[in-house]
């Protein structure tokens, strides 16, 4: 009986040494998602979750001049080509989308092409994107 208390004991003893320890605080492992500000004004933005945002990520922080095109968008270069999975898609106010491979382009207006999405921006109207994005050309900031 003693021998089985000892061997219990021994054990014990060893489960509790090699037994991972237990953080008492969360260690945060989500990356810090990337920021967009229009003309100096911060919007929220679903980003996609593909090689292209990843690229994108990389860059920042970009500081883009965009310019009006079509009466619908805006487009800036972003300063080097990054990785591209163009789609013919339909595009809606607050989209944001890569344009050959070098180009962001945000709309507030919609257009048919081929695209890779980037995102969307949320939480604006079709006329608040308006009023941001149709007015003249803008500098955007991807932090």
């Amino acid at each position: 009986m003693k021998k089985l208390a000892i061997i219990l004991a021994l054990a014990a003893l060893l489960a509790s040494c090699a037994a991972p320890q237990v953080a008492t605080t969360e260690i945060e492992t989500e990356e810090k998602a990337m920021t967009l500000k229009i003309g100096g004004e911060a919007v929220a933005v679903e980003w996609e979750n593909n090689e292209s945002v990843r690229a994108l990520k990389a860059l920042c922080p970009l500081e883009i001049e965009m310019r009006m095109y079509g009466g619908f968008e805006q487009v800036g270069s972003i300063g080097e080509r990054i990785a591209r999975s163009d789609e013919e898609t339909v595009t809606s106010p607050g989209d944001i989308v890569l344009y050959s491979g070098n180009q962001i382009v945000i709309f507030y207006g919609s257009n048919e092409w081929a695209y890779t999405r980037l995102g969307h921006i949320t939480g604006k109207t079709a006329a608040e994107l308006t009023e941001l994005l149709g007015k003249g050309d803008v500098t955007i900031a991807l932090e």
